[in-house]
């Protein structure tokens, strides 16, 4: 199976189970590999057959930056049960890192991978 990927997304979230995480913005990155047939794009070349990535990351940076969250876990259930059903991915890998969350740890974060690409 062909996959489309998207690296380094950066979003900038309302996110953390602390009062004063709740009032400041924070960098979230994603870093996505979908499950995606490419061949009727390459043989057409017409981008209506094919994933279109900053369809998907836009998709990603307004939903995110919508709501607040306590926890990256939630962020990449909701964001990755969404994906799948919006674009009908037959599989989806995902890493969610909060950068600097842990003083002593350049980064941290949750790694979702269903469907076809476990």
């Amino acid at each position: 199976m062909d996959r489309i990927f998207i690296e380094e997304l950066v979003v900038f979230a309302q996110i953390g189970v602390y009062d004063w995480e709740q009032q400041i913005k924070q960098k979230l990155i994603f870093d996505l590999e979908m499950a995606w047939d490419c061949q009727k794009a390459a043989e057409m070349d017409d981008v209506q057959y094919c994933l279109n990535y900053a369809e998907v990351s836009q998709f990603i940076l307004d939903y995110v930056q919508a709501k607040p969250f306590l926890l990256i876990e939630r962020v990449a259930y909701e964001v990755a049960d969404l994906l799948e059903s919006r674009y009908q991915l037959q599989g989806l890998k995902m890493k969610l890192s909060k950068p600097k969350a842990v003083a002593q740890a350049r980064n941290v974060g949750v790694l979702i991978v269903r469907g076809c690409l476990k």
